[in-house]
């Protein structure tokens, strides 16, 4: 049964004017993984720990099959009316507003409830990654969207940005993940980069900084050096720390798009009614997220065109339709 709008507005009132993704709580009230409740890893290797604590990021190989990436990604093109072999369809103008400027022109495509966004959610693999991240096997799923990262055209100069979604004064106590569904093994052909030496130094760096300054969006001019350009293959899973600077970077290549979908997975609240019921309607009813970065679907073709995706034991779990 779909929930009254009154509860549906509550999960999300937490987000209006910020960018973070309403469909799961700003920070987690439970700590990131510290190993200390001796539980073994089950994807990341000892050194992938390592490097995940020393960088703020990690990269799962193989987190989805290939097979899998290219069928989502087909379908993100069907689903944007865009042909992957005629360029003069890429670069038809956004069909909603983005409140968040930084964002228009990026290539996000509003599709966030279709089967194939929540096979890819529901893949034991992908799950495995975010368990040993957070040290909990009771997790839920952001409901994401995907991306389409289209070349410049010539005479275009875009800059890349770095951000933080959350404020890291707050200390948020959360992860987020891009999961590429197409090669992005050339650097000029954007897809993800971050600041591994500023989410390192910046109880320091912040003491260089003016009072006044942007606490979403930091001055990098003196950074450049440091950004990190992360290359990633179809199938591969980025998982980030929410307090790492981070970005699309330009696509530069010419003729590549980058294409990924957006998960990430935080410790489930089950006591949150109003978040749980939020969810479950989103996805029974094919319902974007509201608020500062999400524009939706003016065509509303994900209630029209699709079914509600069927979702495993696990999925359900991930959802919140099901306990923990």
């Amino acid at each position: 049964m779909q929930q009254s709008t009154e509860k549906v507005a509550m999960g999300n009132m937490a987000h209006q004017d910020i960018p973070g993704n309403p469909s799961t709580a700003t920070s987690s009230k439970q700590k990131l993984n510290d190993r200390s409740n001796g539980e073994p890893l089950r994807v990341l290797s000892e050194s992938d720990w390592e490097f995940w604590k020393h960088n703020g990021y990690i990269v799962i190989k193989k987190a989805i099959t290939k097979e899998q990436a290219e069928k989502t990604a087909e379908f993100l093109w069907e689903f944007d009316e865009k042909d992957p072999n005629d360029k003069s369809t890429w670069y038809a103008p956004p069909r909603a507003e983005m409140k968040m400027k930084e964002l228009t022109g990026t290539g996000m495509v509003e599709v966030y409830n279709h089967q194939y966004l929540w096979d890819n959610r529901q893949t034991q693999k992908v799950y495995d990654a975010f368990v040993d991240v957070w040290g909990t096997e009771k997790l839920w799923v952001t409901i994401d969207r995907a991306n389409l990262n289209f070349p410049q055209r010539e005479g275009e100069n875009k800059k890349g940005f770095i951000h933080w979604d959350y404020d890291p004064e707050t200390k948020p106590q959360n992860v987020q993940g891009v999961l590429a569904l197409a090669d992005q093994t050339d650097e000029n052909m954007g897809g993800f980069q971050c600041i591994p030496w500023l989410y390192r130094n910046y109880d320091t760096w912040k003491l260089t900084q003016p009072e006044d300054r942007d606490h979403f969006q930091p001055d990098i001019s003196d950074l450049e050096d440091k950004i990190v350009k992360v290359k990633m293959e179809a199938g591969d899973l980025l998982i980030f720390n929410s307090t790492e600077p981070h970005g699309i970077r330009p696509n530069k290549s010419g003729d590549k798009v980058r294409i990924a979908q957006y998960i990430s997975m935080m410790p489930a609240e089950e006591d949150n009614e109003a978040l749980k019921n939020w969810r479950v309607n989103s996805w029974k009813n094919r319902v974007a997220p509201e608020g500062y970065a999400f524009p939706g679907d003016p065509r509303k073709w994900e209630q029209t065109r699709y079914e509600t995706a069927k979702l495993s034991p696990l999925g359900e779990k991930l959802l919140g339709l099901k306990p923990w």
